[in-house]
């Protein structure tokens, strides 16, 4: 997970860039807004949302449900130039699969696997799930400060109030764990961000999510899952923290996504021990 307030508010007094990358030619330029906590390098949330942007622009079909973005992030990716290459595996009435690989100076970075499922009738069957009650709908800030790229709710300890600009610190505890997330600027600038681009971003968070603990995040994530049944609506996705398993230094975690309406999906993360791995807080 790369989301922290640190990756998402601009230094005092600073203006931020129109969006987190600048299209020129077949290449994107990554803005100070895409830049991770870690270091000189762009965050896995905006390295999947440049993965299903591609995507969905290459071989996107109106009647086709995006129902499964997989992100593997292979290595860390620089603050330079990237470009994003696109291959559909499978193309079928109801089915179309397709493969894309984030390049950087020939090296491959990330890469993403898409599948899209044909919309059809809706079966009236009831079938059970599980049940999530997510906080309530935040009101966001009016009006925003100017120094946000994104805003981040998150909820778990009592003793937190919630709101952008609070860190993950209320995840510091051994409880359920809900973060609802509004973007505000577009990932490439100059298009506007699509539902399922913003659900791409949103997926990544589902590994610190799921993974922090009581002492903080020990675990650094090598992918994330996206499902979805349907887009979301509106401009909140909200993720509730389900399942959290690790042994010998490998976990693994599962978050419900949801939006105004209610749930549209799942989060799954895998995730590596990363001693030191201490995530900054404003």
């Amino acid at each position: 997970m790369t989301t922290q307030d640190r990756a998402t508010r601009a230094p005092a007094g600073s203006r931020l860039p129109p969006a987190f990358f600048i299209p020129d030619g077949d290449a994107f330029v990554p803005t100070a807004l895409a830049r991770g906590p870690w270091g000189q390098t762009i965050s896995g949330m905006v390295t999947g949302g440049i993965l299903g942007h591609v995507i969905e622009r290459d071989v996107g079909d109106p009647d086709f449900q995006p129902a499964r973005l997989t992100v593997d992030l292979l290595r860390p990716a620089a603050m330079a130039p990237l470009r994003v290459q696109t291959t559909v595996v499978r193309e079928g009435r109801r089915l179309l699969l397709a493969d894309a690989v984030v390049m950087q100076s020939d090296t491959v970075v990330a890469r993403a696997s898409a599948l899209f499922l044909r919309r059809g009738d809706q079966p009236t069957d009831e079938v059970w799930t599980s049940p999530v009650t997510m906080p309530p709908l935040p009101a966001a800030p009016d009006p925003i400060p100017d120094d946000l790229s994104m805003l981040v709710w998150t909820y778990g300890k009592d003793d937190h109030t919630p709101g952008p600009g609070f860190g993950l610190i209320a995840w510091q505890h051994a409880g359920p764990k809900y973060v609802w997330v509004r973007s505000i600027r577009p990932l490439v600038d100059g298009q506007p961000l699509t539902p399922f681009t913003h659900a791409a971003m949103a997926g990544d968070m589902a590994s610190s999510l799921t993974h922090y603990g009581t002492g903080g995040l020990r675990f650094i994530n090598a992918d994330y899952t996206l499902s979805l049944s349907r887009l979301p609506d509106g401009p909140y996705i909200g993720l509730a923290a389900l399942t959290h398993t690790s042994h010998a230094g490998v976990a693994t975690g599962t978050a419900t996504i949801v939006d105004q309406r209610g749930p549209i999906g799942t989060g799954v993360a895998t995730a590596l021990s990363n001693p030191g791995f201490d995530p900054p807080h404003p």
